[in-house]
């Protein structure tokens, strides 16, 4: 193919469409059809033209929502300075200290037990139940 004919077919390609030379009506996608036939103004192409046409596609994240990430972004968590916390008398196995912190979440199944979050008051350990 000659340098001139390439740059005149290159003008009929935008992605993975292809434009009839004549008419620019959208033509049907070669696949391993010998000639590819205008369905508007009859022009006739030969399907060697489009052979070997790379087509690069990219998507936007937010193109093909996840099901999953969907459900997860309904859930709220809530900060740690927004949770009301008790202290108990509780030993820290990190220093000994007698004084614990804790509150609960439930971040199981309903079914399931709650989470409780223990943290010491003196150095501030933190570590978790499931109940």
């Amino acid at each position: 193919m000659n340098p001139s004919a390439n740059s005149a077919l290159s003008t009929l390609i935008y992605g993975s469409l292809i434009f009839c030379e004549t008419c620019n009506s959208l033509l049907d996608i070669p696949g391993d059809q010998d000639i590819i036939i205008c369905n508007v103004c009859g022009d006739t192409k030969s399907g060697a033209h489009f052979e070997n046409i790379e087509t690069i596609t990219v998507t936007k994240p937010s193109a093909f929502p996840s099901v999953l990430k969907n459900k997860r972004s309904l859930i709220t968590g809530i900060s740690e300075e927004h949770v009301e916390k008790a202290t108990i008398e509780e030993l820290c196995s990190k220093c000994g200290n007698n004084q614990m912190t804790f509150y609960t979440m439930q971040l199981r199944s309903a079914d399931e037990g709650q989470t409780v979050f223990y943290q010491c008051t003196k150095c501030n350990y933190q570590y978790r139940v499931n109940n």
